[in-house]
């Protein structure tokens, strides 16, 4: 239960979160619903996403999902007109949909390094330049938030075609916080530290940072009902870390992996690729 804002701070609220179905996505998505929001979520696996809908139902919110891949523009503009025309303009945008991978860079492909960056980068400026033309034709008002990481600061090793696709949309934020400021388009970000999803759920039990923790879930949830909360209509083109200083304290990225060996690559990658084979067969 929410004890931060009031209840029904969100109300009429129409708000998009991509990639809301599992992970840091469903969180927001709760978060908001529970404040009242109408959520629409998008992803690629329409099981996932309708278990999301139903989660959120359950907890007396109102959701609606859609199955799109945000690197197709045809596919981003058939879902938004459909979301504008089930009862008008989107108040938010979350983009949260992401993809990454470890490797050493010397050996990713242009396929894997596609794979990350066509997810970040091209699907975040689709899904925010398609909303913000239906915004600025009406004269709507609006806000954006993009989740990223730290790396947009210190760099991402063995990460690197996120690190790159992160800071690109980082750069879409504030370039655009400059155009739209004027239109009442808001666009900020947040980069998260070690949430507990069915992802991260696998990370060591005490993660890295001073507050020796991982954060909660209602702790991410409440950063992005800030910044998309009425009554914030100055706060535009700022990016707030909420990772309990880990990245100032370890940098919170894969750079001890410069001491691995050939081998321990090897170990790595038949250990990536049994999880994938499990995780597909789970699908």
């Amino acid at each position: 239960m929410n004890t931060v804002f009031r209840p029904g701070l969100m109300q009429g609220g129409r708000i998009l979160i991509t990639g809301g179905g599992s992970g840091l996505g469903k969180i927001m998505a709760l978060g908001l619903a529970e404040l009242g929001a109408k959520i629409y979520i998008c992803g690629r696996r329409q099981a996932v996403l309708d278990a999301a809908v139903a989660e959120i139902a359950a907890a007396g919110g109102q959701a609606a999902a859609f199955v799109c891949d945000i690197r197709q523009p045809e596919a981003v503009d058939a879902m938004l007109d459909s979301i504008w025309a089930d009862g008008g303009a989107l108040t938010g945008l979350v983009n949260n949909a992401a993809g990454n991978f470890v490797a050493r860079t010397e050996t990713v492909s242009i396929r894997g390094f596609e794979a990350v960056t066509d997810t970040v980068m091209l699907g975040g400026f689709l899904i925010t330049t398609g909303c913000g033309k239906r915004w600025i034709a009406n004269g709507d008002r609006a806000s954006v938030v993009s989740i990223l990481t730290t790396w947009i600061w210190n760099g991402g090793p063995f990460s690197t075609p996120s690190a790159m696709a992160k800071s690109a949309v980082h750069a879409m934020t504030q370039s655009l916080a400059v155009e739209w400021g004027g239109k009442g388009i808001r666009l900020n970000a947040v980069c998260p530290g070690v949430f507990p999803t069915e992802g991260s759920d696998k990370l060591a039990a005490v993660p890295e940072n001073p507050m020796r923790r991982a954060g909660q879930p209602q702790e991410l949830a409440n950063l992005v009902s800030f910044l998309l909360a009425p009554g914030m209509e100055f706060m535009t083109g700022q990016t707030i870390a909420i990772d309990g200083a880990a990245w100032q304290a370890t940098g919170q990225n894969f750079s001890a992996l410069a001491k691995w060996e050939d081998a321990d690559w090897d170990a790595a990658r038949r250990k990536a690729q049994a999880q994938d084979a499990k995780d597909k067969a789970a699908r």
